[in-house]
């Protein structure tokens, strides 16, 4: 049998081939060089923030100092203009609809959560990794002429290797940029970008000596029907805290700007207020990011009001001002709250507080594959049943609730059906129950 080639569809088999092979040539240069650079930066920046973490440890006075750092972050906002900055926001919303993340958003966002930092404010650094990435990686479009489309790949391309750089987890910085824009849609035309900058910055933060972040769970039990159930029964509960934390950050965003119009006297009470709650609860254990709080977690059952006071000390601070982040905070919460729930299901507090992390990251990201490969690279494969299934409900029931006011939910987590519909901005209990009215 003779075949007949047509040399038309041939013709167009090689050009596509050919912008194909094109456009990763393209996409594999930029994404390394922006890797590198955002590595390199990614570095400075974590050296930083351990060197000022230090100081404020062994220099606890320094806490008395966070209302003058916090009129400090306030002023170096206002000289470049930027007083109606939105933090990770601003990046969010660059990618929905082609706004300009400007470069100097980086050099601020750096200075103001090393001060908050450094002072004692309950804060952690992903909000600055997600905003130096996106400004840095907007400049490099400009630089190279992008269009509007490739400028929003290059962006997430800047966020996923600044964000690998400080957590050491590359593939769920990848995929975590790609997918908290807007959730039930997946920006697949910046997976290799993404992921190629995100490897290439995490292997120049290990050449640097920062270790990712891992935890080991230890021995497990067996997943059977009795303990999936109590899992399921946990993951509930790590919703409701995820829909808490979010409803907490947003109202004490609105309470401030309710009764403080001036961001200078904001800042101060916030400052102010969170020095008061360190001596009302008599600990620091709640000022910082909180790591030992995380790692000790794992090893032992946390106190039932550990993740509360992690939750009032985060909204205090962010609410009032101050710059840093939300995610590491998310995992403090997280972690110790399974920490606390380990003792009334009989489960290992290393598994549940596991599950407590990445649940509770998904209930306020609504980002459930980025959270479950965030369980990969923090605990391998251990308990990824667990996680799992906890990260499905944790998803399902935290409704339409997010830590990003600019993220939309394009397709129903309830129904197959697009609704494109804006994430809730209050505490209403209608806002929970009627979801997809």
């Amino acid at each position: 049998m003779k075949t007949n080639f047509n040399t038309d569809e041939i013709k167009v088999v090689l050009h596509r081939l050919m912008f194909a092979m094109t456009t990763f040539i393209k996409w594999l240069a930029c994404s390394v060089v922006c890797g590198v650079v955002l590595g390199l930066i990614g570095t400075f920046f974590y050296k930083l923030l351990g060197l000022v973490t230090v100081f404020r440890e062994t220099n606890p006075w320094i806490l008395f100092g966070l209302p003058v750092a916090g009129l400090l972050i306030v002023l170096c906002y206002r000289l470049p203009g930027e007083t109606r900055n939105t933090g990770t926001n601003l990046v969010i919303t660059a990618i929905q609809s082609n706004d300009e993340v400007p470069v100097h958003v980086a050099p601020l966002i750096i200075l103001s959560t090393l001060l908050t930092h450094l002072c004692g404010g309950s804060a952690g650094r992903e909000g600055a990794a997600l905003q130096v990435g996106g400004s840095l990686g907007n400049f490099f479009a400009k630089l190279l002429h992008f269009d509007d489309k490739d400028t929003r790949i290059m962006i997430m391309c800047g966020m996923s290797a600044c964000f690998s750089a400080l957590f050491g987890t590359p593939i769920a910085a990848a995929v975590f940029s790609m997918e908290v824009i807007s959730v039930g849609v997946m920006y697949y035309a910046a997976l290799v970008p993404c992921v190629v900058s995100a490897l290439t910055a995490q292997s120049i933060a290990k050449y640097f000596g920062i270790a990712g972040t891992h935890f080991a769970l230890g021995e497990l039990p067996d997943f059977t029907i009795a303990s999936g159930g109590k899992i399921l029964l946990m993951s509930v509960l790590f919703a409701c805290v995820s829909i808490l934390f979010c409803v907490a950050l947003h109202t004490a965003s609105r309470l401030y700007t309710t009764y403080f119009e001036n961001p200078f006297i904001r800042i101060f009470i916030a400052g102010l207020l969170v020095i008061a709650l360190r001596f009302i609860f008599q600990t620091t254990d709640f000022l910082g990011a909180g790591a030992p709080v995380i790692a000790a977690s794992f090893t032992a059952r946390c106190a039932w009001y550990v993740f509360l006071l992690k939750i009032l000390f985060t909204s205090v601070t962010l609410g009032g001002g101050f710059k840093g982040g939300e995610i590491v905070p998310t995992l403090f919460i997280g972690a110790t709250l399974g920490s606390f729930l380990s003792g009334f299901f009989g489960l290992p507090a290393g598994l549940c507080a596991a599950c407590g992390m990445v649940s509770v990251f998904c209930g306020v990201t609504n980002c459930p594959i980025t959270s479950l490969i965030l369980a990969i690279e923090m605990f391998d494969m251990a308990g990824m049943k667990y996680c799992a299934l906890c990260i499905a409900v944790s998803y399902l029931l935290s409704g339409y609730y997010s830590l990003y006011n600019s993220q939309k939910i394009m397709y129903s987590k309830y129904r197959t059906e697009f609704i494109n519909r804006n994430i809730c901005k209050n505490s209403r209990l209608q806002c929970f129950i009627r979801q997809d009215s």
